[in-house]
Order: structure tokens, then sequence, then C-alpha cells
């Protein structure tokens, strides 16, 4: 029986991975996901203050932006920008968002040091892997803890990304994850009023992993129990130790969980979408606002605390970001806007009285037998004023593996998002050949993409 830590193992592991197909192709998928929200966001008003912290400039881009930046400034506003709507990429099972945070970790990385596409590619893939994995150690037991997973595993899994991007020996990449733990952080508490730390969490899960493996580059001498240790992330933010570590390492790097990662349809929390789903379908069938007299929703116990309670709060979200965390307001604009689109998620259009209304008749029962994590339902049953009832059910997202999106699709999204942002068509569609490109390029070079 090997002595190895998990640390150990997933580092060697990492090392030796090489991307298949099916797994570069998400990696595409990802880059260009992840470049068109930056340039969708590029005008708010949390990526302004996010860029105001910047200090000096270096050769690593934030998306959107002119001039140059440090590499960990970089990661932190690309990170910032990219889940900023909540419009990204996530993983069933977990759930996490992998391209926040490993994109701009290692695209920050690969500008700083030159490093050819290939290694990105590696470094990207085992990133994302690490992170998904990471989730289904002990589902649910971080967000039920008050910790948002993408922050607490996107510090070590971009470590391991930056770390084999830039070719670390097996000690180096061990003290990363090591030092990484120390880094991992990030509260829910943005539940409460629709704050904006949720959109910092990826932002600053980049540029801490991207950080401490740089630390280890140079000898920093991180614990080698980090993951399973007495007093180890799972302690900390899990409160337990007792975890499938056979979620994390068995296959790692041959057998690839993360060619299945997701790319959202609509610009809000993922558990919400299956049910702005059936809330389109119902408008299809002709269900109108003024029709309906109560809706009520099957959903998973384990969604209650963060996207339906306190149901009060849900059915009345106090501002657009809020409001991507109701599944109130997703079937309310499902219903009457046809969709849940950035266009959905703007205070003016929360504060409208008749979304508000339809908004305060949501309500929901719990489902026992509802698989969640291993599956995203949604359910719709809307009773109407002649007491006529409509019902929709969806078993599984749409964008994830049971129904995913085409690659037409997400190229088509990251096009729509660079127009939403301001872009021009033709430098929208220079994005999106890049993203099939870069990691056959011989150094990755995002400087195209500055504002």
């Amino acid at each position: 029986m090997s002595d190895a830590t998990i640390a150990e193992t997933l580092a060697s592991a990492a090392l030796a991975a090489r991307p298949d197909a099916a797994v570069r192709e998400t990696c595409e998928r990802l880059l260009m996901d992840v470049a068109g929200l930056c340039v969708a966001a590029r005008g708010t008003d949390y990526v302004g203050a996010t860029l105001a912290t910047a200090e000096g400039s270096g050769p690593c881009t934030a998306i959107g932006h002119a001039g140059g930046f440090g590499a960990a400034d970089a990661a932190l506003v690309n990170g910032t920008a990219a889940h900023g709507e909540d419009y990204d990429d996530t993983f069933e099972g977990g759930p996490v968002h992998s391209g926040a945070v490993i994109v701009p970790a290692v695209l920050a990385a690969a500008e700083r040091f030159g490093i050819a596409g290939a290694e990105a590619l590696q470094g990207i893939a085992v990133g994302a892997e690490a992170i998904c994995r990471l989730s289904t150690v002990v589902p649910k037991a971080v967000h039920k803890a008050g910790f948002h997973p993408t922050c607490v595993f996107g510090a070590p899994a971009a470590a391991l990304a930056v770390a084999v991007a830039l070719k670390f020996s097996p000690r180096q990449v061990v003290d990363a994850l090591g030092v990484a733990g120390s880094m991992s952080s990030g509260i829910i508490e943005y539940l409460t009023d629709g704050a904006w730390t949720k959109r910092l969490h990826p932002g600053w899960a980049a540029q801490a992993g991207l950080r401490a493996a740089l630390l280890a580059r140079h000898g920093f001498f991180g614990p080698r129990s980090m993951f399973e240790g007495p007093h180890g992330l799972f302690h900390g933010f899990a409160r337990t130790r007792d975890g499938d570590w056979a979620a994390l390492l068995d296959g790692f790097g041959r057998h690839w969980v993360a060619a299945t990662i997701a790319f959202k349809p609509w610009a809000n929390g993922t558990m919400v979408q299956p049910y702005v789903d059936c809330a389109v379908r119902l408008a299809a069938r002709g269900v109108r606002a003024e029709h309906v007299a109560e809706i009520a929703c099957e959903t998973a116990e384990g969604i209650l605390h963060r996207l339906w309670e306190p149901l009060a709060a849900k059915q009345a979200p106090p501002n657009a970001y809020a409001a991507k965390f109701s599944v109130p307001y997703g079937v309310a604009a499902g219903l009457m806007l046809g969709g849940a689109g950035l266009d959905a998620f703007t205070d003016a259009r929360v504060a409208e009285p008749v979304l508000r209304a339809l908004c305060a008749k949501v309500g929901y029962v719990v489902d026992p037998a509802n698989p969640y994590p291993r599956a995203y339902t949604g359910h719709v049953r809307v009773v109407l004023r002649d007491g006529s009832v409509m019902e929709e059910r969806q078993a599984n997202l749409r964008g994830g593996a049971a129904d995913p999106l085409s690659r037409a699709e997400v190229e088509a999204k990251c096009l729509g998002n660079c127009r939403y942002g301001g872009w021009e068509s033709a430098r929208a569609e220079a994005l999106v050949a890049y993203a099939a490109r870069a990691f056959d390029a011989p150094r990755v070079d995002a400087v195209a993409w500055r504002g």
C-alpha cells in the first residue's frame, strides 16, 4: 500500500496526463466562453472596481481592456469578469465553475512566462479536471458549511494547472497545492442581499493559485497532507475527512470527467436553469402572466438555502444580482421574457411590477426523490385563474452531459456576449477563431483581446 498523500498522488497523475480530443474540445470551448464573458462584462461596475485595484503594468491581458497588467492582476480581473454574470460553465455533481478560475490563471502564466499552447492546454485540462473531481469528494458538504466550492477548490486546482503548465517537478507541484490550501476561501453570504462577492471568488482563486504556484517554484514549502490532513482543506471547509478520494484520484488524466463540463444557456444560477426552460415551454404553450393564479415547483432539498429561502426574499429579489439566485425570478423571467439572458438581469428589469407580481406567486414543494446533485432537474406547475393546470418537467440541465450545447451554440453565445460588450462582429469572430488554434501556437498571447 502506498504511503503517498493525496497531493502527491494527484501531482504525479497530473504531470503524466495528456488531454485527449474530447477534453481538448472542452478546453477550446472554455477559452472562448471565458473570453466572451469577459468582453460582455468589461463595462460593469464590479469589473471597474476590480480594475481599480491593479498595481503597475505587465505583459498580461485583462480581456477587453487596454494596456498590460501583472499576472496576478490579470488573473483576478479575468476571473471576476468571467463569472460576474453567472453565465459561465458549470459541472454537474459539484457544482463548480471551472473556466472562470482555470483559464485566467493559466492565461496569465502563459503570457508572463511565454509558454506554448500545448503546455497551456495541459494546464487548463488538469486544472479543470481537478476542480471538478474535488467537488465530488464530499458532495454538497462545502455549500452546506457556508462556503463556495468554486473558490475553495479553485485555488488548489489553479495552482495545479499553473504548476503543470510550467512543468514543475513533482515536489514543486505538491508544494503549490499545499500553499494553495491556505489561500482557499469564499463564504456564500452574498445570498443575503445580492452583494458582489460571489463574482470575485473565481478571480480570487485564479490569482491565489497562480501565486501559490510561483511561491512553490521558488522553494516555498507547503503541507503534504493539505487535502486529507487533520487540519486540512476538507476538515476546514467540508467539516469532514471522510471523503470519496477515489472520485478525485481514480483514472485522473486517463478518464476525463472535464469532458462533460456544461456550458450555460442562461445567465443565472445553474440549478435555476431547468426551471427557466420549463417556464419558457409553458409560455410557448400559451401561459401568460395575467392568467396565472399560482405556481408550484418540485425541487431538491439541497438547493433550498441558496435558491428558494427565505422564500419572501427570493420572491422579491432586491437587485439584479440577487435575482440570478432566485428560482421564482427565473420562472417569472422564463414565462414573461422568453428566457433569462443578460437583458433579464438589470435592476430596472427586476423592479418591473408585473414581473415582481408573477415572481410572488412562485412557491415550492420538496421532492425527496430528487436526484440532486447527480442531476439538475426542473419542474413548473401552473394553476390558471380558470382552475386549469399546465405543467412542464425537465430531467437534466440543458447544456450538460445529457443534453450538451453544440460547438456552434457555444460559438454563437461567445459572439453574442462580445456584441453585448460592444465589440464589432469581425473582432468577435477573430476571438472565436483564435480559440480553435491557441493550443497549437508556439506561444499563447491574448494581446489581440485587449480593448
